[in-house]
């Protein structure tokens, strides 16, 4: 879906007119207008504003172009009901619920999340705990908090 379609089925679903969302957010009719006949899109400040009135990601306003994936964890973040949020339900589309919520980290440095990982994750067929060590620890150096 096109981002001019979501954000119409949103405020549909709201029950909201054009006139109601573009008061509740600080805009005009006509720019809701717009936005929804695809003549232009909503800025980064109005993206988070409709984020927060709608209570879907910015990514799902946007019809998923991206592939998210928690930069703590490496968890795909499919959908919103798995992404954090920030002490205000804002939505942090860094991270999960698991390893980010009420504004602070689950895992204080790599090697507890390596611990988790090791007890909770299937098993690796052949591997011994100090490779599968090495390996979790090698793929999780990749993501955004631990490089």
């Amino acid at each position: 879906m096109e981002i001019c379609e979501i954000l119409k089925e949103l405020r549909e679903k709201k029950g909201y007119t054009q006139d109601e969302l573009a008061e509740r957010i600080m805009v005009t009719r006509q720019a809701v207008s717009r936005w929804e006949n695809g003549e232009t899109q909503p800025n980064k400040e109005t993206l988070l504003l409709l984020s927060k009135e709608f209570d879907v990601s910015i990514n799902t306003l946007l019809g998923s172009p991206r592939q998210l994936i928690c930069q703590c964890c490496g968890m795909p973040l499919s959908e919103d009901s798995v992404i954090s949020r920030e002490p205000d339900g804002s939505f942090n589309e860094d991270y999960c619920k698991w390893c980010y919520a009420d504004g602070k980290f689950a895992y204080t440095d790599l090697d507890s999340l390596v611990d988790f990982l090791l007890k909770n994750a299937p098993v690796m067929e052949g591997l011994t705990e100090e490779e599968r060590r090495a390996v979790y620890t090698g793929g999780l150096k990749n993501l955004k908090h631990w490089s």
